[in-house]
Formats: C-alpha cells, sequence, structure tokens
C-alpha cells in the first residue's frame, strides 16, 4: 500500500488554504493539526461550536482549563483577541455564513461532493455540528486518508453510508493527492511526493478529470 503524504504534511498543505484575516472552523480529529502549520504572518481566528473563537493550540501540562476545551473536549488554549459566547452563538456564526473556512474528516466523500462523515458501518453515531456546518460555511475541505485500514477507496461514485450534505465540499486533500470539485467532476491538483496519477486512480471509486501537466506538492 502507497504510504504518501504523512497526518503532518496534509495538514501543512490543508494550511495553505487558508488566507490571512480567515475565521475557520476545526473538525475533530486529523484537521486539529492544521493548527501548528499557519504562517505567522496570517491573522487567522479558529473557531469552535462550543463557544470561542480565537482558539489556539493544544493546552500543554499544567496549561489547561476544565472550561476551555475544542468540540472534542481537548483542552486547548486562545490567542490574543479571542472571544468567548454561548454555543447558540456560535452557531449562530455558523448558519449565518460568518466562518470563512471549515477543515473537516470524512468517512466517504462521492464524486459530485457529497459527504459523509457523521457515522459508518458499526460505529455510533455522532452528528455534531457538522451537518450545520456543510450548509453555512461557504468552503469546505476535507482532509483524509485516501482508502479505509483494509484498502476499500472512500472516494466514491456515491455515498453508502448515511450523507451529511449534498455537493458541499470543495476539495479534498489526501494522503495520495488534493482533489478539486468542479462542475466536471472530480479534477487532480497535485500529487503527494512518490506518487503517481496511476496510483490514485487505483484507489480511487470515482472518476477522476487528469489534467495534462500534473504537479506535485512541494
Amino acid at each position: 500500500m502507497i504510504a504518501g503524504m504523512s497526518e503532518k504534511d496534509m495538514a501543512r498543505r490543508a494550511a495553505m488554504e487558508i488566507r490571512d484575516g480567515f475565521c475557520v472552523n476545526l473538525g475533530i480529529g486529523m484537521p486539529t493539526l492544521v493548527l501548528d502549520f499557519v504562517p505567522s504572518d496570517k491573522t487567522v481566528f479558529f473557531h469552535t461550536e462550543n463557544g470561542l473563537l480565537g482558539m489556539g493550540g493544544f493546552a500543554r501540562k499544567g496549561e489547561a482549563h476544565p472550561d476551555l476545551v475544542d468540540a472534542a473536549k481537548q483542552p486547548v488554549t486562545y490567542v490574543k483577541g479571542a472571544s468567548f459566547f454561548p454555543s447558540d452563538v456560535s452557531f449562530a456564526m455558523i448558519r449565518g455564513g460568518h466562518i470563512d473556512l471549515a477543515i473537516m474528516g470524512a468517512y466517504q466523500v462521492s464524486g459530485n461532493g457529497d459527504l459523509a462523515n457523521w457515522t459508518a458501518q458499526g460505529m455510533m453515531p455522532s452528528v455534531g455540528g457538522a451537518m450545520d456546518i456543510v450548509v453555512g460555511i461557504g468552503k469546505i475541505i476535507v482532509m483524509m486518508m485516501h482508502t479505509t485500514k483494509d484498502g476499500r477507496p472512500k472516494i466514491v461514485k456515491s455515498l453508502t453510508y448515511p450523507v451529511t450534505g449534498f455537493r458541499c465540499v470543495s476539495m479534498i486533500i489526501t494522503n495520495l493527492c488534493v482533489l478539486e470539485v468542479t462542475e466536471k467532476g472530480l479534477v487532480l491538483k497535485e500529487l503527494a511526493p512518490g506518487v503517481s496519477a496511476k496510483d490514485v486512480l487505483a484507489c480511487t471509486e470515482a472518476d477522476i478529470v487528469m489534467p495534462k501537466e500534473q504537479k506535485t506538492i512541494s
């Protein structure tokens, strides 16, 4: 099985999509690594559904506060200028279109950008705020491994897991490549170092539009 990029490399690539001044919501798990890779010359405010705009990195030993946690209940810090508010206000920000970007994990993404990330076969359902996020936030980037642990494609022609949102994903960043979701379908934007277009096609169920020249992630 092709390894491709590490989770940290994927987070570094995802951070490149964040513009100066953005308010960004990070999903549970792998997307939280993005916090470590935002360039210091950018002002970015990270948002959590439980009531914080201006989330910092994970709290080190001795820094943790029981009331200062992210959506996964992990202790976090906050940055200068941060704001605290009730979760209903937090969701009003999401539903009102005030958050610029969300980076989320997924169990499956379809070729037209449908997303399944709140439950899978044999797992305890956990809707959380995902359905509000995919409707209320303008750009959704999915960050995930390209296949399951047993090698099954996670980028599929149509979802087989319960749907979080239809046609909501703009970009998919995996350990093998970066794909853009367009009106023509999935378009290969970049390949991970050491990965070929043939490798990607072999691990993907959905159709992919291949450009004449394939770029490698630097």
